[in-house]
């Protein structure tokens, strides 16, 4: 990697951990400037614009996921062990050693950009969203072929009722500081593996 490609990777880092906390609109080329001791001018070298910051943190956030969650948790037996290992792996996301400060970036940006008009960072999150969940379906996909789960499940109707524990658990732990958020979160889910069982 060169020391530019370096830098802009080290800066990247900084605007995610931003961005979990403070959302996409408030990320600017002067606030990381403060974060990182680098120059304006320098930043914006690399990034050009506040919107091509932002397009930037989606996409390296989006591979930060992948590395963090979807690969380890592919490591893991297909069916419902994977499953099991993606949710523990997003329960670590969104408020454990996995973390960004502000916890799940996808909750945190979803919840700034859903009533924004359509434009590249909206249409930008949606995708990388969409893909966010399409993962945990194929996940879930694979435990129908496995013989694991009912081929009457609907995979797109698993996920969203797993969103609704994930979203309820980023309440609980982040919100609410409930020290039974993961607890509960781990009850709701293994519900709804029970119901999805063979």
């Amino acid at each position: 990697m060169t020391k530019g490609a370096e830098t802009k990777a080290a800066v990247l880092h900084v605007a995610a951990d931003q961005a979990s906390v403070i959302g996409l609109s408030g990320l600017s080329i002067g606030l990381l400037a403060e974060r990182t001791n680098l120059s304006k001018s320098g930043l914006f070298s690399h990034f050009k614009s506040k919107e091509q910051l932002q397009l930037a943190v989606i996409d390296w956030t989006g591979e930060l996921f992948a590395e963090r969650v979807i690969r380890p948790a592919l490591k893991a037996p297909r069916g419902e062990a994977r499953l099991r290992a993606l949710f523990d792996r997003m329960l670590r996301w969104d408020s454990g050693d996995l973390a960004l400060p502000g916890g799940c970036f996808f909750y945190s940006a979803s919840a700034e950009l859903d009533d924004a008009p359509p434009g590249p960072v909206r249409d930008r999150f949606l995708q990388a969203y969409r893909d966010y969940v399409d993962a945990i379906a194929t996940v879930f996909r694979t435990g129908i072929t496995e013989g694991q789960f009912r081929p009457d499940v609907d995979p797109e109707q698993f996920v969203f009722d797993l969103q609704g524990v994930l979203m309820a658990h980023h309440h609980a732990s982040r919100l609410l500081g409930d020290d039974r958020a993961d607890a509960r979160a781990r009850a709701a889910f293994d519900a709804l593996i029970a119901a999805a069982r063979i």
